[in-house]
């Protein structure tokens, strides 16, 4: 049973940073390309960031570039996404996801396996 757990997710104000953190079980963890995508209240679920299984290729939504960086550490089967310079319109559920194919996906329908999702709250 693939489970992805998502934490670190809370109020902060804007400026600041949080780190989450995505630990996956059940899956063959470095043959999937790992990605983070959020939903604002009343909005679709978009992308974020994605990362391949070699960390060797990252890829950033327009909005967060410069400011988020995805890893991974698949010895710990841990994604993480350290949010830095967070503004109000950060504000969302953010939730990982996994895709075994090798693509490098933007796309919510070519993830294979979803996070419950933590809540980030930016505060102005």
């Amino acid at each position: 049973q693939v489970q992805l757990v998502e934490s670190g997710g809370g109020l902060v104000q804007a400026g600041g940073s949080l780190r989450l953190s995505c630990a996956a079980s059940g899956l063959t963890f470095s043959a999937f390309t790992m990605g983070w995508f959020r939903q604002a209240s009343g909005k679709e679920r978009e992308f974020v960031a994605l990362i391949n299984w070699s960390s060797t290729i990252t890829r950033y939504a327009d909005s967060v570039k410069g400011r988020f960086t995805i890893a991974r550490d698949n010895a710990k089967n841990t994604v993480y996404l350290e949010m830095n310079s967070l503004k109000p319109e950060d504000t969302a559920v953010y939730y990982c996801a996994a895709d075994r194919g090798m693509l490098l996906a933007q796309a919510t329908r070519s993830y294979d396996y979803w996070g419950q999702g933590t809540q980030v709250t930016v505060s102005s």
